[in-house]
């Protein structure tokens, strides 16, 4: 009686049995599939990541189930093998976007795309404030602290004899645990292009003797202009004072001369007084720049406004009044200086 039961019974079970793996088999194929499509568990704490040089597959998904990045490391696995990617997922530091799914993970470290890391160095700068910049980046490698300015230039592959002014200011990206001499390097690659391309383009007589006369020039200009509109004139007033032989006289270039002594006021005395940069005692071009230098102030030393202007005076509002005779400069003077002072 019992035997009949059960095998009255048996077609059931067995039914029963079979839907039962259909959906299991269908809910595993879903899991598998669907996978590569689906967001991993990227947070704050384990976005960013290093694979080290030499470390295989497991050792790769264990670390990154170990960070909880992935759930668990088969699915990565088969789909690095299914995709034929499984020896060559490359070293590097990442970081991933929040919304990164493991089909994206995978091209990620399989075309090393690293971290890119960067640093920025502004229009103005000197280039100990540049060498400050680089030391507090904690991406980039130290090696400058033990090399002198000589050494560098060399390292850098510069001509010049100083360093000061040689470099482009911009954003320049990097992979971390590049050198500070490398990112020098760079820069200073960038600014060769673009003051050889401007060079080349440059109007016609002008009294440069080469490319790094004009960027002294630029640099000055740059230290000068309040609006990036009067850059042209202030350079065209430059121009028209160094074929006339006149000195320079720009306030910049003292303060840059007086290093630490300057402490934010320039007096007439420090106009007096000479050193290799003062261009009140000193006719010509300095002996190097003193900043970094814009394009826009590349552009304006190179293509100088056409001008009759030998003076200018900064009005208090960034812009400049510009004059043709020492009479017309000496009341805009006192209109915008010396008036204003006495207010």
């Amino acid at each position: 009686m019992k035997l009949i039961n059960f095998l009255k019974e048996f077609p059931k079970s067995h039914i029963l049995l079979k839907r039962k793996f259909l959906i299991l088999t269908s809910l595993f194929f879903v899991w598998l599939i669907l996978y590569p499509f689906i967001p991993i568990n990227v947070t704050e704490s384990n976005a960013t990541f290093k694979i080290s040089h030499g470390t295989n597959l497991n050792q790769i998904t264990d670390q990154l189930v170990e960070t909880k990045l992935l759930n668990d490391s088969f699915r990565f696995k088969a789909l690095t093998f299914v995709s034929g990617n499984q020896k060559k997922l490359k070293k590097g530091y990442y970081k991933l976007a929040k919304s990164t799914t493991p089909l994206q993970l995978l091209d990620i470290l399989v075309n090393g795309k690293e971290t890119l890391y960067s640093i920025t160095f502004k229009e103005g700068e000197t280039y100990s404030s540049m060498v400050l910049t680089l030391t507090k980046n904690p991406n980039i490698i130290k090696t400058l602290t033990n090399l002198n300015e000589k050494k560098i230039l060399t390292k850098i592959g510069a001509k010049e004899d100083f360093i000061e002014g040689i470099f482009f200011p911009d954003t320049y990206y990097f992979h971390r645990n590049t050198t500070d001499v490398e990112i020098l390097k760079n820069a200073y690659q960038v600014m060769q292009a673009k003051i050889n391309f401007l060079w080349e383009n440059r109007t016609s007589n002008l009294p440069y003797k080469n490319p790094y006369e004009a960027l002294i020039i630029a640099s000055i200009i740059e230290k000068e202009v309040g609006i990036k509109e009067e850059a042209a004139e202030i350079a065209g007033v430059f121009v028209n004072r160094l074929f006339k032989g006149m000195r320079l006289q720009s306030d910049p270039t003292v303060i840059y001369g007086m290093g630490e002594k300057f402490k934010g006021n320039i007096r007439r005395a420090d106009l007096k007084k000479d050193n290799k940069f003062n261009t009140y005692t000193r006719k010509g071009i300095p002996p190097s720049p003193i900043a970094l230098s814009s394009y826009n102030s590349l552009e304006a030393a190179l293509n100088p406004a056409t001008t009759e202007n030998l003076y200018f005076v900064a009005k208090g509002n960034r812009r400049h009044k510009f004059s043709k005779t020492l009479k017309e400069h000496n009341k805009a003077v006192y209109k915008y200086q010396k008036k204003r002072k006495r207010k």
